[in-house]
Protein backbone atom coordinates (compact mmCIF):
# COMPACT_ATOMS: atom_id res chain seq x y z
CA UNK A 1 0.00 0.00 0.00
CA UNK A 2 1.51 3.38 -0.56
CA UNK A 3 1.60 6.02 2.05
CA UNK A 4 -1.27 7.68 3.03
CA UNK A 5 -1.42 11.32 3.73
CA UNK A 6 -1.66 11.59 7.94
CA UNK A 7 -4.82 12.42 9.57
CA UNK A 8 -5.95 15.97 9.81
CA UNK A 9 -5.00 16.83 13.78
CA UNK A 10 -7.72 18.83 16.01
CA UNK A 11 -7.31 21.42 17.17
CA UNK A 12 -7.21 22.07 20.80
CA UNK A 13 -7.11 24.01 23.75
CA UNK A 14 -3.76 23.99 25.42
CA UNK A 15 -3.20 22.19 28.59
CA UNK A 16 -2.30 25.42 30.49
CA UNK A 17 -5.40 26.80 29.68
CA UNK A 18 -8.09 24.01 29.80
CA UNK A 19 -7.07 23.19 33.47
CA UNK A 20 -8.69 26.08 34.42
CA UNK A 21 -12.04 25.67 32.91
CA UNK A 22 -14.58 23.07 31.75
CA UNK A 23 -14.98 24.13 27.96
CA UNK A 24 -14.91 21.51 25.66
CA UNK A 25 -11.12 20.55 25.09
CA UNK A 26 -11.13 20.28 21.24
CA UNK A 27 -12.28 22.96 19.06
CA UNK A 28 -14.22 20.76 16.20
CA UNK A 29 -12.74 20.64 12.54
CA UNK A 30 -13.41 23.77 10.13
CA UNK A 31 -15.59 22.68 7.12
CA UNK A 32 -12.30 23.15 5.30
CA UNK A 33 -10.52 20.53 7.61
CA UNK A 34 -13.32 18.08 7.71
CA UNK A 35 -13.17 17.86 3.64
CA UNK A 36 -9.53 17.66 3.86
CA UNK A 37 -10.08 14.52 6.25
CA UNK A 38 -12.50 12.91 4.63
CA UNK A 39 -10.96 12.82 1.06
CA UNK A 40 -8.61 10.35 2.92
CA UNK A 41 -11.32 7.74 2.62
CA UNK A 42 -10.46 4.98 0.50
CA UNK A 43 -14.20 4.35 -0.24
CA UNK A 44 -13.16 0.54 0.17
CA UNK A 45 -16.23 -1.39 -2.08
CA UNK A 46 -16.27 -3.80 1.28
CA UNK A 47 -15.67 -1.14 4.01
CA UNK A 48 -14.64 -2.78 7.31
CA UNK A 49 -15.15 -0.25 9.43
CA UNK A 50 -18.90 -0.19 8.90
CA UNK A 51 -19.96 -3.71 10.66
CA UNK A 52 -17.76 -2.62 13.44
CA UNK A 53 -20.25 0.31 14.32
CA UNK A 54 -22.51 -0.84 16.81
CA UNK A 55 -24.83 1.56 15.36
CA UNK A 56 -24.17 0.67 11.89
CA UNK A 57 -23.26 3.96 10.59
CA UNK A 58 -23.10 4.49 6.48
CA UNK A 59 -19.82 5.33 7.31
CA UNK A 60 -18.40 5.54 3.79
CA UNK A 61 -21.10 7.24 2.42
CA UNK A 62 -20.80 9.80 4.95
CA UNK A 63 -17.34 10.43 4.43
CA UNK A 64 -18.18 10.46 1.10
CA UNK A 65 -20.74 12.88 1.40
CA UNK A 66 -18.17 15.22 3.22
CA UNK A 67 -15.74 15.23 1.10
CA UNK A 68 -18.30 16.79 -1.65
CA UNK A 69 -19.29 19.45 1.01
CA UNK A 70 -22.36 17.59 1.18
CA UNK A 71 -23.19 18.63 4.41
CA UNK A 72 -26.84 18.60 5.08
CA UNK A 73 -26.74 15.20 3.13
CA UNK A 74 -24.06 13.90 4.90
CA UNK A 75 -26.11 15.14 8.54
CA UNK A 76 -28.99 13.42 7.00
CA UNK A 77 -27.46 9.96 6.62
CA UNK A 78 -26.09 10.14 10.22
CA UNK A 79 -29.05 10.96 11.76
CA UNK A 80 -31.31 8.31 9.94
CA UNK A 81 -28.44 5.72 11.31
CA UNK A 82 -28.03 7.39 14.83
CA UNK A 83 -30.03 9.80 16.47
CA UNK A 84 -27.18 11.37 18.85
CA UNK A 85 -23.91 12.07 16.54
CA UNK A 86 -23.07 14.65 18.52
CA UNK A 87 -22.81 12.57 21.61
CA UNK A 88 -21.01 8.88 20.49
CA UNK A 89 -18.52 11.15 17.77
CA UNK A 90 -17.09 12.77 21.02
CA UNK A 91 -17.16 9.70 23.42
CA UNK A 92 -17.04 6.50 21.05
CA UNK A 93 -14.14 4.57 21.35
CA UNK A 94 -13.21 4.54 17.84
CA UNK A 95 -9.77 3.41 17.94
CA UNK A 96 -11.51 0.02 19.09
CA UNK A 97 -14.00 -0.11 16.96
CA UNK A 98 -14.65 1.50 13.48
CA UNK A 99 -11.39 3.48 13.18
CA UNK A 100 -9.27 0.41 14.57
CA UNK A 101 -10.99 -1.47 11.45
CA UNK A 102 -10.06 0.99 8.83
CA UNK A 103 -8.12 -0.09 6.83
CA UNK A 104 -5.42 2.61 6.70
CA UNK A 105 -5.17 1.72 10.68
CA UNK A 106 -2.45 -0.57 9.22
CA UNK A 107 -0.40 2.25 8.52
CA UNK A 108 -1.40 4.17 11.94
CA UNK A 109 -3.36 6.33 10.26
CA UNK A 110 -6.69 5.69 10.03
CA UNK A 111 -9.68 7.98 9.05
CA UNK A 112 -11.03 10.09 11.78
CA UNK A 113 -14.58 8.74 11.51
CA UNK A 114 -15.15 10.05 15.17
CA UNK A 115 -13.85 13.54 14.48
CA UNK A 116 -16.24 13.59 11.05
CA UNK A 117 -19.30 12.26 12.75
CA UNK A 118 -18.96 15.18 15.12
CA UNK A 119 -18.28 17.79 12.57
CA UNK A 120 -21.12 17.00 10.54
CA UNK A 121 -23.45 16.73 14.29
CA UNK A 122 -22.65 20.02 14.79
CA UNK A 123 -22.63 21.71 11.30
CA UNK A 124 -26.47 20.11 11.36
CA UNK A 125 -27.34 21.86 14.70
CA UNK A 126 -25.31 25.15 13.72
CA UNK A 127 -27.84 25.27 10.31
CA UNK A 128 -30.88 24.44 12.06
CA UNK A 129 -31.44 21.66 9.76
CA UNK A 130 -34.91 19.95 10.08
CA UNK A 131 -34.85 16.29 10.24
CA UNK A 132 -37.13 14.31 7.77
CA UNK A 133 -37.32 10.99 8.58
CA UNK A 134 -39.96 8.26 7.14
CA UNK A 135 -42.35 6.96 9.78
CA UNK A 136 -44.61 4.36 9.70
CA UNK A 137 -48.16 4.83 11.29
CA UNK A 138 -48.62 2.54 14.21
CA UNK A 139 -49.31 5.48 16.89
CA UNK A 140 -52.08 2.65 17.81
CA UNK A 141 -48.99 0.52 19.67
CA UNK A 142 -47.59 2.12 22.79
CA UNK A 143 -44.08 1.52 24.12
CA UNK A 144 -43.05 2.80 27.85
CA UNK A 145 -39.20 3.07 27.89
CA UNK A 146 -38.06 3.23 31.49
CA UNK A 147 -34.65 4.95 31.73
CA UNK A 148 -33.20 7.92 29.20
CA UNK A 149 -29.47 7.05 29.27
CA UNK A 150 -27.77 6.12 26.03
CA UNK A 151 -29.91 2.76 25.37
CA UNK A 152 -33.24 3.90 26.16
CA UNK A 153 -32.66 7.54 24.19
CA UNK A 154 -31.97 5.25 21.29
CA UNK A 155 -34.69 2.17 21.44
CA UNK A 156 -36.71 5.44 22.08
CA UNK A 157 -35.62 6.98 19.23
CA UNK A 158 -35.97 3.87 16.77
CA UNK A 159 -39.35 2.76 18.52
CA UNK A 160 -40.01 6.36 16.87
CA UNK A 161 -39.12 5.95 13.56
CA UNK A 162 -41.46 2.62 13.54
CA UNK A 163 -44.49 5.40 14.14
CA UNK A 164 -45.08 3.74 17.53
CA UNK A 165 -46.61 6.32 20.67
CA UNK A 166 -43.09 6.36 22.88
CA UNK A 167 -43.14 7.75 26.32
CA UNK A 168 -39.52 7.80 28.37
CA UNK A 169 -39.90 7.52 32.54
CA UNK A 170 -36.95 9.26 34.26
CA UNK A 171 -36.61 9.45 37.54
CA UNK A 172 -33.98 12.46 37.40
CA UNK A 173 -35.38 15.93 36.89
CA UNK A 174 -32.69 15.98 33.23
CA UNK A 175 -32.73 13.24 30.39
CA UNK A 176 -29.76 11.68 29.80
CA UNK A 177 -28.66 9.30 32.21
CA UNK A 178 -24.92 9.02 31.93
CA UNK A 179 -24.36 11.57 29.22
CA UNK A 180 -25.61 14.44 31.19
CA UNK A 181 -24.15 13.04 35.13
CA UNK A 182 -21.30 10.33 34.06
CA UNK A 183 -19.61 12.55 31.11
CA UNK A 184 -17.83 16.07 32.21
CA UNK A 185 -18.14 19.01 30.39
CA UNK A 186 -15.43 19.54 28.63
CA UNK A 187 -15.76 16.20 26.67
CA UNK A 188 -19.42 16.37 26.33
CA UNK A 189 -20.78 19.67 26.48
CA UNK A 190 -24.38 19.47 27.81
CA UNK A 191 -25.90 21.80 25.69
CA UNK A 192 -25.27 19.63 22.79
CA UNK A 193 -26.98 16.64 24.77
CA UNK A 194 -30.12 19.23 25.33
CA UNK A 195 -29.96 20.02 21.73
CA UNK A 196 -30.33 15.96 20.59
CA UNK A 197 -32.89 15.44 23.28
CA UNK A 198 -34.87 18.40 22.12
CA UNK A 199 -34.99 17.00 18.71
CA UNK A 200 -35.87 13.51 20.05
CA UNK A 201 -38.94 15.53 21.66
CA UNK A 202 -40.02 17.75 18.46
CA UNK A 203 -39.77 14.25 16.70
CA UNK A 204 -42.77 13.42 18.88
CA UNK A 205 -41.08 11.18 21.78
CA UNK A 206 -42.43 11.94 25.34
CA UNK A 207 -40.29 12.61 28.19
CA UNK A 208 -41.54 12.57 31.77
CA UNK A 209 -39.06 13.87 33.82
CA UNK A 210 -39.19 13.21 37.97
CA UNK A 211 -40.77 9.74 37.38
CA UNK A 212 -39.56 6.89 39.16
CA UNK A 213 -41.20 3.23 38.04
CA UNK A 214 -42.21 1.69 40.96
CA UNK A 215 -43.48 5.11 42.75
CA UNK A 216 -44.76 7.47 40.70
CA UNK A 217 -46.03 4.73 38.66
CA UNK A 218 -45.47 1.49 39.14
CA UNK A 219 -44.40 -1.61 36.62
CA UNK A 220 -47.86 -3.18 36.93
CA UNK A 221 -49.42 -0.17 35.38
CA UNK A 222 -46.90 0.15 32.52
CA UNK A 223 -47.87 -3.55 31.59
CA UNK A 224 -51.38 -2.80 32.14
CA UNK A 225 -50.79 0.71 29.71
CA UNK A 226 -48.42 -0.19 27.32
CA UNK A 227 -47.41 -2.50 24.39
CA UNK A 228 -44.54 -3.05 25.19
CA UNK A 229 -41.74 -1.92 27.51
CA UNK A 230 -38.05 -1.33 27.29
CA UNK A 231 -35.78 -1.11 30.94
CA UNK A 232 -33.04 0.82 29.94
CA UNK A 233 -31.74 1.79 33.70
CA UNK A 234 -28.38 1.69 32.99
CA UNK A 235 -25.83 0.76 35.83
CA UNK A 236 -25.58 3.77 38.14
CA UNK A 237 -24.27 1.95 41.55
CA UNK A 238 -21.02 2.25 42.32
CA UNK A 239 -18.76 -0.70 43.16
CA UNK A 240 -16.20 0.16 46.38
CA UNK A 241 -13.15 -2.36 47.29
CA UNK A 242 -14.15 -2.85 50.99
CA UNK A 243 -11.84 -1.95 52.51
CA UNK A 244 -11.23 -0.01 56.00
CA UNK A 245 -11.87 3.82 55.52
CA UNK A 246 -14.17 3.98 53.11
CA UNK A 247 -16.90 5.65 55.10
CA UNK A 248 -14.35 8.48 55.99
CA UNK A 249 -15.68 12.18 55.12
CA UNK A 250 -14.05 12.92 51.22
CA UNK A 251 -14.33 9.39 50.13
CA UNK A 252 -16.05 9.45 47.02
CA UNK A 253 -17.30 7.41 44.34
CA UNK A 254 -16.66 8.08 40.92
CA UNK A 255 -20.55 8.49 40.39
CA UNK A 256 -21.51 11.01 43.53
CA UNK A 257 -18.67 12.80 42.74
CA UNK A 258 -19.18 13.10 38.67
CA UNK A 259 -23.25 13.58 39.63
CA UNK A 260 -22.23 17.00 41.90
CA UNK A 261 -19.98 18.26 39.12
CA UNK A 262 -22.05 17.44 35.83
CA UNK A 263 -25.98 17.65 36.58
CA UNK A 264 -25.70 19.58 39.72
CA UNK A 265 -23.06 21.86 38.71
CA UNK A 266 -20.98 21.73 41.49
CA UNK A 267 -18.06 23.45 39.35
CA UNK A 268 -19.92 26.70 39.23
CA UNK A 269 -20.38 26.85 43.25
CA UNK A 270 -21.52 29.48 44.69
CA UNK A 271 -23.84 30.08 41.48
CA UNK A 272 -25.01 26.72 41.86
CA UNK A 273 -25.69 25.69 45.44
CA UNK A 274 -23.51 22.50 45.01
CA UNK A 275 -20.37 22.61 47.23
CA UNK A 276 -17.47 19.68 46.77
CA UNK A 277 -14.22 19.69 48.55
CA UNK A 278 -11.35 18.28 46.15
CA UNK A 279 -8.82 19.88 48.74
CA UNK A 280 -5.14 20.17 47.18
CA UNK A 281 -3.97 16.61 46.88
CA UNK A 282 -6.30 14.12 45.43
CA UNK A 283 -6.24 10.26 44.71
CA UNK A 284 -8.58 8.57 42.04
CA UNK A 285 -8.50 5.11 42.10
CA UNK A 286 -9.07 3.01 39.35
CA UNK A 287 -7.96 3.60 35.09
CA UNK A 288 -10.81 3.69 33.37
CA UNK A 289 -12.61 6.75 31.44
CA UNK A 290 -14.35 7.15 34.57
CA UNK A 291 -11.83 7.76 36.33
CA UNK A 292 -9.86 10.24 34.22
CA UNK A 293 -13.03 11.91 33.74
CA UNK A 294 -12.98 12.45 37.48
CA UNK A 295 -9.22 12.83 37.87
CA UNK A 296 -9.54 15.88 35.35
CA UNK A 297 -12.46 17.56 36.96
CA UNK A 298 -10.95 17.81 40.17
CA UNK A 299 -8.55 19.39 38.50
CA UNK A 300 -10.60 21.67 37.14
CA UNK A 301 -11.94 22.21 40.47
CA UNK A 302 -8.61 23.28 42.09
CA UNK A 303 -6.97 20.50 43.20
CA UNK A 304 -2.95 21.14 42.92
CA UNK A 305 -1.99 17.26 42.80
CA UNK A 306 -3.92 14.51 41.18
CA UNK A 307 -2.75 10.94 41.63
CA UNK A 308 -4.24 8.05 39.55
CA UNK A 309 -3.36 4.84 41.45
CA UNK A 310 -3.96 1.76 39.52
CA UNK A 311 -2.76 -1.82 40.35
CA UNK A 312 -1.97 -2.56 37.18
CA UNK A 313 0.47 -0.99 34.62
CA UNK A 314 -0.38 1.87 32.35
CA UNK A 315 -0.35 0.04 29.27
CA UNK A 316 -3.45 -2.31 30.72
CA UNK A 317 -5.69 0.81 31.53
CA UNK A 318 -8.88 0.52 30.37
CA UNK A 319 -9.16 4.26 29.90
CA UNK A 320 -9.01 5.44 26.28
CA UNK A 321 -4.98 6.52 24.94
CA UNK A 322 -6.81 9.84 24.16
CA UNK A 323 -8.15 10.23 27.63
CA UNK A 324 -4.72 9.09 29.29
CA UNK A 325 -3.00 11.66 27.07
CA UNK A 326 -4.97 14.26 27.96
CA UNK A 327 -5.02 13.43 31.57
CA UNK A 328 -0.93 13.34 31.64
CA UNK A 329 -0.94 16.67 29.60
CA UNK A 330 -2.66 18.29 32.28
CA UNK A 331 -0.59 17.10 35.00
CA UNK A 332 -2.13 14.20 36.36
CA UNK A 333 -0.41 11.75 37.66
CA UNK A 334 0.09 7.98 36.54
CA UNK A 335 0.98 5.52 39.44
CA UNK A 336 0.93 2.43 37.98
CA UNK A 337 1.24 -1.33 39.94
CA UNK A 338 0.15 0.11 43.15
CA UNK A 339 -3.23 -0.73 44.90
CA UNK A 340 -4.77 0.69 48.21
CA UNK A 341 -4.76 -0.95 51.83
CA UNK A 342 -6.88 1.07 54.06
CA UNK A 343 -8.36 5.18 53.71
CA UNK A 344 -7.14 6.76 57.65
CA UNK A 345 -8.79 9.43 59.13
CA UNK A 346 -8.15 12.18 61.44
CA UNK A 347 -10.00 12.59 64.64
CA UNK A 348 -12.90 14.52 62.48
CA UNK A 349 -13.84 11.92 60.39
CA UNK A 350 -11.77 13.24 57.74
CA UNK A 351 -9.31 11.26 55.10
CA UNK A 352 -6.00 12.14 55.38
CA UNK A 353 -3.30 9.24 54.28
CA UNK A 354 -3.89 5.81 51.76
CA UNK A 355 -2.07 3.21 52.50
CA UNK A 356 -1.08 1.73 49.50
CA UNK A 357 0.68 -1.39 48.78
CA UNK A 358 2.93 -2.23 45.45
CA UNK A 359 1.81 -4.66 42.95
CA UNK A 360 2.96 -7.10 40.99
CA UNK A 361 1.68 -9.22 37.50
CA UNK A 362 1.96 -12.70 37.50
CA UNK A 363 0.91 -15.37 35.15
CA UNK A 364 -1.61 -17.56 37.10
CA UNK A 365 -3.97 -20.71 36.02
CA UNK A 366 -2.04 -20.92 32.60
CA UNK A 367 -4.75 -17.85 31.81
CA UNK A 368 -3.47 -15.28 28.86
CA UNK A 369 -4.22 -12.18 31.23
CA UNK A 370 -1.82 -11.82 34.19
CA UNK A 371 -3.04 -11.09 37.46
CA UNK A 372 -2.30 -8.15 39.63
CA UNK A 373 -0.80 -9.67 43.27
CA UNK A 374 0.15 -7.42 46.23
CA UNK A 375 4.18 -7.40 47.21
CA UNK A 376 4.98 -8.79 50.64
CA UNK A 377 6.22 -5.91 53.11
CA UNK A 378 6.25 -3.52 50.16
CA UNK A 379 3.47 -0.96 52.23
CA UNK A 380 3.35 2.82 52.13
CA UNK A 381 1.81 5.55 52.67
CA UNK A 382 0.48 9.11 50.80
CA UNK A 383 -0.97 11.78 52.41
CA UNK A 384 -4.30 13.05 50.87
CA UNK A 385 -7.27 14.97 51.46
CA UNK A 386 -9.83 13.20 48.69
CA UNK A 387 -9.98 10.04 47.59
CA UNK A 388 -12.25 8.76 44.89
CA UNK A 389 -12.80 5.50 43.56
CA UNK A 390 -13.74 4.85 40.16
CA UNK A 391 -14.06 1.02 40.45
CA UNK A 392 -16.97 0.74 37.94
CA UNK A 393 -20.83 0.13 38.17
CA UNK A 394 -23.83 -2.45 38.89
CA UNK A 395 -27.46 -1.89 37.94
CA UNK A 396 -28.80 0.37 40.25
CA UNK A 397 -31.33 -1.91 42.76
CA UNK A 398 -33.84 1.15 43.22
CA UNK A 399 -36.36 -0.05 40.45
CA UNK A 400 -34.93 -3.75 40.48
CA UNK A 401 -35.76 -4.13 44.19
CA UNK A 402 -38.90 -3.51 43.16
CA UNK A 403 -39.63 -5.79 40.53
CA UNK A 404 -38.29 -9.25 41.48
CA UNK A 405 -40.17 -10.72 39.03
CA UNK A 406 -37.93 -9.98 36.72
CA UNK A 407 -34.86 -12.40 36.49
CA UNK A 408 -31.47 -11.18 37.10
CA UNK A 409 -27.71 -12.91 37.32
CA UNK A 410 -25.48 -13.50 39.66
CA UNK A 411 -23.80 -9.58 38.89
CA UNK A 412 -27.09 -8.07 39.57
CA UNK A 413 -27.74 -7.64 35.81
CA UNK A 414 -30.77 -8.46 33.80
CA UNK A 415 -31.23 -11.67 32.01
CA UNK A 416 -32.45 -10.86 28.19
CA UNK A 417 -32.76 -13.57 25.32
CA UNK A 418 -30.90 -13.35 22.19
CA UNK A 419 -34.00 -10.62 21.68
CA UNK A 420 -33.56 -8.80 24.24
CA UNK A 421 -36.16 -9.94 25.92
CA UNK A 422 -36.59 -10.51 29.50
CA UNK A 423 -37.95 -13.19 30.93
CA UNK A 424 -41.38 -11.15 30.81
CA UNK A 425 -43.27 -11.39 27.29
CA UNK A 426 -43.02 -7.44 26.02
CA UNK A 427 -40.22 -6.76 28.45
CA UNK A 428 -37.20 -5.72 27.11
CA UNK A 429 -34.23 -4.50 28.06
CA UNK A 430 -30.41 -3.30 26.94
CA UNK A 431 -27.60 -1.35 27.80
CA UNK A 432 -25.24 -1.51 31.22
CA UNK A 433 -28.81 -2.71 33.35
CA UNK A 434 -28.66 -5.97 30.81
CA UNK A 435 -24.74 -6.45 30.18
CA UNK A 436 -22.69 -4.76 32.96
CA UNK A 437 -21.50 -1.08 32.54
CA UNK A 438 -19.77 -0.70 29.36
CA UNK A 439 -19.32 2.37 27.09
CA UNK A 440 -22.23 4.62 25.61
CA UNK A 441 -21.99 3.65 21.69
CA UNK A 442 -22.70 -0.20 23.11
CA UNK A 443 -25.66 1.27 24.76
CA UNK A 444 -27.23 2.96 21.84
CA UNK A 445 -26.34 0.38 19.75
CA UNK A 446 -28.43 -2.11 21.92
CA UNK A 447 -31.26 0.35 22.38
CA UNK A 448 -31.57 0.18 18.51
CA UNK A 449 -31.66 -3.20 18.18
CA UNK A 450 -33.83 -3.83 20.96
CA UNK A 451 -36.45 -1.31 19.01
CA UNK A 452 -36.06 -3.47 16.28
CA UNK A 453 -37.03 -6.39 18.28
CA UNK A 454 -40.19 -5.01 19.88
CA UNK A 455 -41.00 -4.20 16.21
CA UNK A 456 -40.56 -7.94 15.31
CA UNK A 457 -42.84 -8.99 18.73
CA UNK A 458 -45.74 -6.37 17.94
CA UNK A 459 -45.95 -7.15 14.17
CA UNK A 460 -45.72 -11.00 15.38
CA UNK A 461 -48.42 -10.55 17.83
CA UNK A 462 -50.86 -8.66 15.32
CA UNK A 463 -50.55 -11.04 12.76
CA UNK A 464 -50.99 -14.05 15.28
CA UNK A 465 -54.41 -12.49 16.70
CA UNK A 466 -55.82 -12.08 13.06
Amino acid sequence: MAKVRARIPMREQTPLTRIHNFQSVPYGYSEDEAVEEATRCLLCRKPSCEPACPVTISIKEMNHLIAQRKFKEAYMLVKEDNFFPACSGRVCPQEKQCEGSCILQKQGQPIAIGKLEAFIADWGRRHEVEISQSINNNQSKKIAIVGSGPAGLACAAECNKFGYDVTIFETLHKAGGVLRYGIPEFRLPKDIVDDEIKKLEESGVKIELNHTVGQNIYFSELREQYDAIFLGLGAGAPKFMGIEGEKLDDVYSANEFLIRANLMKAYKFPDWDTPIDVGKKVAVIGAGNVAMDAARTALRLGAGEVNIIYRRTRAKAPARAEEIEHALEEGIMFHELVNPVRFIGDDKGFVIVIELVKMKLVAEGGEGRLKSKPIEGSNFIMQVDTVIEALGTVPNRLFLSRTPEIETDERGVIKIDENYMTNIEGVFAGGDASSGAATVIKALGEGKKAARSIYMYLNAKEYASQ
